[in-house]
């Protein structure tokens, strides 16, 4: 069965041992699939969610030709927040997505200082904050609440974590199950935990 944004599989056979390698998922990556998510929800009227553009600062443009400029130097202007926020039943959204090839844990180095401290601000104003983890190994999608997140943040900041375990967020998270429309449907967790 083909289902939406999956690319078909491709087999290749070798000799008589009957080798198979398969494509299907090839390309697709955590974000390209919460963007096809936040499309949906776009058009379907549910919500107004979209990533927020890193703010970059152009310093040298290269012009071999009139209509083929080429950026070849630029800088991050400022640090950015987090990926993701919108509006979600007259509420605001704000979250960092992240996807891990560990098995067992998330390294919280992967977070930015800047990052969290946002979500917290977002969080004392009464915005919905959370972050969404990819075990990539499993195809496991969790949605930590922001709260649980500066938690174990400030545990990190004290030097008595370096990562969230797995197990962690078993019992702290909720597992996101994939669809095809939309593909994350992470606002149905929103809804249970938040609404």
């Amino acid at each position: 069965m083909n289902y939406p944004h999956k690319k078909k599989s491709t087999v290749i056979s070798k000799s008589s041992s009957e080798k198979t390698i398969t494509f299907g998922k090839r390309g697709m990556s955590f974000e390209d699939d919460l963007n096809r998510s936040n499309e949906y929800y776009l058009s379907t009227n549910k919500a107004v969610i979209h990533k927020k553009p890193t703010p970059v600062q152009i310093v040298k443009v290269n012009y071999p030709k009139r209509a083929a400029a080429v950026i070849t130097e630029a800088y991050f202007r400022t640090p950015s927040t987090t990926d993701f926020n919108g509006i979600f039943k007259g509420h605001y959204i704000d979250f960092e997505a992240k996807e891990t090839s560990n098995v067992t844990i998330f390294p919280l180095q992967n977070l930015h200082a800047h990052q969290v401290e946002h979500m917290a601000q977002v969080l004392k104003h009464g915005g919905i904050v959370f972050l969404l983890v990819k075990f990539s190994k499993f195809n496991e999608i969790y949605l930590l609440p922001g709260e649980k997140l500066i938690e174990f943040w400030q545990q990190y900041k004290l030097g008595s974590r370096r990562s969230i375990k797995r197990e962690e967020f078993l019992e702290h998270a909720t597992l996101i199950n994939e669809g095809a429309y939309p593909r994350i449907d992470y606002l149905k967790v929103v809804e249970e935990l938040f609404l």
